[in-house]
């Protein structure tokens, strides 16, 4: 996958609106809908090829580039310490996503999408084992990645004795837990999500403090992990306003 073009028309459009470094913007002739973009694009001196849709077929990683590819710089990682800064530079509570080894980049897409829409600081994510900030993952995020602080690290357990240390609590979705609803969510918080086979590993389940769960009524049992995580975030959400 790769994290060094940005596709559709929500994504290119927060780019632009977001400085970020755009070597060129590629679009398909005669589409009217992308003419605000090229605008946009002339205005902050980006370069905008027309070229044919073959072109375009050939480069997205997503089947609805929407005529329109931004070439970027990959995606700039930031540093647990960046996520942290963020949170006390709006003197709040940090509120941190940790994802343990998600690996479909449409649930990570729109994992960012909910974190940024309920007001977390930052996700924390491993180096190995779960995929990145990939063109499939900033257009799911429909641009929200652009907002949204994404830290790799080397290891996610290490990485929770760091945040505990810090006085941050650790809560780790599982359907063993108690519900979310009764918890109290509220002061410093760090939220797990697991892989949407697996959930949580073991080791890093035995670092959360809490393990709490969704309450379900239906047959299946399980909820897929961004659908999961946005209902959790919500909560957090709800409970700190």
């Amino acid at each position: 996958m790769r994290e060094d073009i940005i596709e559709g028309k929500n994504g290119v459009t927060e780019a632009i609106k977001h400085n970020r470094t755009i070597e060129q913007i590629l679009v398909v002739k005669g589409i009217n809908s992308v003419i605000p973009i090229i605008n946009m694009a002339k205005e902050k001196g980006i370069v905008v090829k027309e070229v044919d849709k073959r072109k375009l077929d050939s480069l997205a990683q997503t089947s609805n580039h929407q005529g329109v590819i931004a070439i970027v710089t990959p995606y700039k990682y930031f540093t647990v310490e960046d996520i942290l800064k963020d949170a006390k530079d709006k003197n709040e509570d940090p509120f941190i996503v940790i994802l343990d080894e998600i690996e479909d980049p449409h649930n990570l897409g729109a994992i960012i999408r909910s974190a940024e829409v309920c007001g977390a600081h930052g996700i924390i994510i491993p180096k190995r084992r779960n995929i990145g900030v990939t063109s499939v993952v900033y257009k799911t995020s429909a641009g929200a990645a652009e907002y949204m602080k994404v830290a790799k690290v080397t290891n996610i357990n290490k990485t929770i004795d760091t945040l505990k240390e810090l006085g941050i609590w650790v809560y780790g979705a599982d359907m063993n837990g108690g519900y979310c609803y009764e918890t109290n969510l509220k002061g410093p918080l760090a939220l797990v999500i697991g892989s949407e086979g697996k959930g949580i590993s073991k080791l890093t389940k035995d670092k959360c403090d809490v393990m709490i769960k969704i309450p379900m009524k239906g047959k299946v049992n399980s909820l897929n992990a961004s659908v999961a995580g946005g209902i959790l975030m919500y909560e957090i959400m709800k409970q700190r306003i």
